[in-house]
């Protein structure tokens, strides 16, 4: 199973079927502010909806080599972090992200990030990674910016909300751009 500790407060895990009630619990506590850049939040109004997801999320990995796991600070469960569906002919990958209240600002997610990226650089030998933000998610940007990734541009209306149509900004990095910064 995967487990990669980053530090003594912060560890990855695969997201495992038992995360379902941490996982829930956490969009509970954290829905008003995920939901603002987040279009899946309002439609999650049960455990078992968490433990769909979570499924979806481990046959996924099962198919392309991609997978999610839950950022745990501490015992806690934080916020989770993906791969989305790699495009091996490109060797290509986009990665998702979500902290709940209270902990973000802490860099929790730049940790898991910059894992992430030197997993799908060095270790899949992929070419290219991409985050996409919201343009007004300015927490969520300052990630990429953080970890050296180049602002490619703005995809207008990409993407549904409750409060309407949000522009994403991209941000790619590529394999001879990274430099392990751990």
């Amino acid at each position: 199973m995967f487990n990669y500790v980053i530090d003594d407060e912060l560890t990855l895990k695969l997201l495992m079927p038992e995360h379902a009630r941490p996982m829930f619990a956490l969009v509970e506590r954290s829905r008003t502010r995920l939901r603002k850049w987040l279009p899946w939040v309002d439609g999650v109004r049960e455990e078992a909806q968490m433990a769909t997801y979570i499924r979806g999320a481990a046959k996924q990995g099962s198919e392309n080599g991609g997978f999610s796991a839950g950022l745990w600070v501490k015992e806690a469960f934080a916020g989770v972090i993906g791969f989305h569906e790699i495009d091996w002919h490109n060797r290509s990958v986009g990665i998702g992200y979500w902290l709940g209240e209270g902990y973000e600002g802490q860099g929790y997610m730049t940790s898991a990030c910059r894992a992430f990226v030197d997993y799908a650089l060095l270790e899949l030998e992929l070419n290219r990674v991409e985050i996409r933000s919201a343009t007004g998610n300015q927490a969520s940007r300052a990630i990429p910016e953080r970890l050296g990734f180049i602002f490619e541009g703005v995809i207008r209306q990409a993407e549904k909300l409750p409060g309407g149509y949000v522009n994403h900004a991209v941000y790619g990095l590529l394999r001879s751009e990274w430099k392990r910064l751990s």
